[in-house]
């Protein structure tokens, strides 16, 4: 590796660069390279090999690797709070579809930047988001710094974005082909669901995804109606709809995924579907609780998203997780189900897992991107200590982060945002809504 890219040690009390208690580190370090990570040890061990390298030294920190989201609609922080306890499809068909007609391009980059603060000061470093003017989302990201997987969420109907379908299956091409070298941001095909495209749209979606080895990106059984609208048509579950058109496969990644027979876990464990659970949205809904302990069982790979914060209200994956961890353990009625470690996987590693980025994300090790976070365990509610995952799943709040790397680029130093103006953000989201308030 050239040794003009620069370097950084960071450290701390200790270093976690798994979701297993047993890999623990105390006086861990950290080494990086660029935006790598080359060497991780023990502080000690790593200052004596390395004297003088510029060091970022927390004394009660535990240095982690960066919560992976797989399922945001980052623009809709625009409409936290907007139209609250009411069924998804009243929610989405009264409410949300009629305000989206109304989004144009400035409001939907300003609101995933604050999507974005968000994501940093609660420990996310890398999302996967589908919504309207995604290029726009993009732009966003590559001004936070995030690690980003985005994609033009597709209809039957007009899009406010692209207007005619035929519109929107083009820009999905152009933005796999300009973002296929990106360092941070990888675009995907993202057809919205059963119940609003037609299995000609998914064909061709499905077509797409193939020809650029993308991800095809998905919502799925995630409602009851859903479920019984897809029979009514077609005369099958949604998953096994999606299966008759050639759509489950190891780059599909599938959100919700609550309603699912015994089968269609089957067929996800056997196409090697990747799933997304969005817990607290789900509930908030009232679509119901995914079973996530039996789709583990069959050794599907489960990862966490938060949903847009239209429907969550937020994308604080700490919370994400410790909702998680609880709601399978009283569903079960099973305190053993969904550990710690096991739901701190689902966050991390198996994000990465779900985004076909295991290889460079997910975990800290050398080779790997430098994608971390600080914990600062000065705090009462984390105090004592006696198991790490169990901490950062049970006790730990997003507010906890103090610092924030994504391909070794500090996006947040004590509690500071770096590459956005959060001030700015919240002034401007302020105006902004203005126009899009019923009656604005």
């Amino acid at each position: 590796m050239s040794s003009s890219l620069a370097s950084l040690l960071v450290s701390g009390t200790f270093l976690l660069p798994t979701w297993r208690q047993q890999d623990c580190l105390e006086n861990g370090a950290v080494l990086i390279t660029g935006s790598t990570i080359t060497a991780v040890g023990t502080r000690s061990e790593l200052q004596r090999s390395h004297p003088g390298i510029p060091e970022l030294h927390e004394p009660h920190g535990l240095i982690m690797p960066g919560l992976v989201n797989t399922h945001t609609h980052a623009p809709m922080a625009c409409f936290r709070g907007l139209a609250d306890d009411l069924p998804l499809m009243t929610w989405l068909q009264d409410h949300i579809f009629p305000l989206e007609a109304r989004l144009d391009r400035p409001t939907v980059r300003l609101s995933a930047l604050l999507s974005m603060a968000e994501m940093i000061k609660s420990g996310t470093t890398s999302f996967c988001d589908m919504y309207l003017f995604a290029e726009e989302v993009a732009a966003a990201a590559a001004t936070a710094g995030l690690r980003c997987w985005f994609g033009e969420v597709l209809y039957d109907f007009p899009s406010p974005c692209y207007g005619a379908l035929e519109n929107g299956l083009r820009l999905t091409a152009e933005l796999l082909d300009r973002f296929r070298d990106h360092p941070l941001i990888t675009a995907t095909v993202d057809p919205h669901s059963v119940y609003t495209c037609a299995p000609g749209l998914l064909e061709q979606c499905g077509r797409l995804a193939a020809d650029h080895d993308s991800l095809l990106v998905t919502h799925l059984a995630e409602t009851e109606s859903e479920v019984h609208t897809c029979r009514s048509r077609y005369g099958k579950t949604p998953v096994e709809h999606l299966d008759s058109l050639g759509l489950l496969g190891s780059r599909t990644l599938a959100a919700h995924c609550v309603h699912l027979e015994e089968s269609d876990i089957e067929r996800f464990a056997d196409r090697n579907v990747k799933v997304s659970h969005c817990l607290e949205s789900n509930l908030k809904l009232a679509s119901g609780v995914a079973p996530i302990p039996r789709l583990l069982e069959r050794g599907v790979t489960v990862s966490l998203g938060t949903d847009g914060s239209a429907s969550n209200n937020d994308v604080d994956l700490f919370s994400e997780m410790s909702s998680v961890a609880k709601v399978h353990k009283g569903v079960m009625l099973d305190p053993t189900v969904m550990s710690a470690e096991t739901t701190l996987r689902a966050a991390t590693i198996g994000g990465a897992e779900a985004l076909a980025a295991a290889a460079s994300i997910g975990t800290l090790a050398p080779g790997k991107q430098a994608d971390l976070i600080v914990i600062d365990l000065d705090q009462p509610h984390l105090t004592p200590l006696y198991n790490l995952p169990s901490h950062l799943v049970y006790a730990a709040r997003g507010a906890d982060v103090i610092h924030s790397l994504i391909g070794g680029r500090p996006v947040m130093k004590n509690r500071q945002l770096l590459t956005i103006d959060e001030s700015e953000v919240i002034a401007r989201m302020g105006e902004a809504l203005k126009k899009l308030r019923p009656g604005g």
